[in-house]
């Protein structure tokens, strides 16, 4: 049986080529002035999902192995 992708999750994560699950991280929208410069470098990169929320994810995005 097929799945339909969930597009809000679709929208939020990228599959890499070795199948991990890439995405950015949160608190780097606003309210940045009393954060350090230190604390927004390391929100600006990207983050490798692991876990229960990367099979939760895959399950979402169609059933992803």
């Amino acid at each position: 049986m097929k799945f339909k992708t969930k597009k809000s999750a679709a929208k939020r994560v990228k599959v890499t080529a070795n199948g991990f699950l890439k995405t950015r991280r949160a608190n780097k929208s606003h309210l940045l002035a009393h954060k350090s410069s230190k604390r927004k470098r390391r929100l600006g990169q990207a983050r490798i999902l692991k876990g229960t929320i990367a099979n939760n994810l895959k399950k979402m995005l169609g059933g992803l192995n």
